[in-house]
């Protein structure tokens, strides 16, 4: 979660640098330009606005900062994964729903009952709800309470789940009961 709130502080950090840099060449006065007459065939012309080189380095690493940010988001995030664990037939997980799955990875075994016990923290209401549409599962997650949710994958494979409106998402993999696919 601590990893989230870095690169989401990161994000804004650069957010804020391009409107900041925004604000200070709209307010910057164009020497130039106040010794000149206007002609009126100027009006609908553009003009170059000159920023300081302050600006545009800061312009330039925020940007690269959130492409970076992109990429590590996109391609290098590796899902948190847990093995579910099995108490008296029935395999079990907790999921923590805080800005969204934790973890978004599960692995049960094909054939064996699932309990998926959602603690939801986040009180947005995008995850307000868990689908499940291959178990044709669709449950409300109640604020700072435990929802359990049962199904039995029949079969190995990936069987993906996702809040309400789909923003977040995360996947139950059921192997096979000897651990391959």
């Amino acid at each position: 979660m601590q990893k989230i709130m870095f690169w989401g502080t990161l994000a804004e950090f650069g957010f804020l640098l391009g409107a900041i840099s925004g604000a200070i060449a709209t307010e910057m006065p164009d020497h130039s330009m106040n010794s000149m007459p206007r002609s009126s065939t100027d009006a609908g012309q553009f003009q170059r606005i000159q920023q300081p080189l302050g600006n545009k380095v800061a312009v330039t690493l925020g940007g690269l900062g959130l492409i970076g940010l992109e990429l590590w988001w996109f391609l290098f995030c590796k899902p948190q994964s847990r093995k579910a664990t099995s108490q008296e037939g029935i395999q079990e997980v907790t999921v923590t729903v805080d800005g969204g799955y934790e973890p978004s990875l599960i692995v049960v075994q094909a054939g064996q009952p699932v309990r998926l016990n959602f603690d939801r923290k986040d009180p947005s209401s995008c995850l307000e709800e868990v689908r499940f549409p291959d178990f044709r599962i669709a449950q409300q997650l109640t604020l700072n309470q435990v929802t359990p949710i049962e199904f039995t994958p029949d079969k190995p494979g990936r069987y993906g789940f996702s809040c309400g409106m789909n923003m977040f998402r995360g996947v139950v993999e059921a192997e096979a009961a000897d651990g391959c696919n």
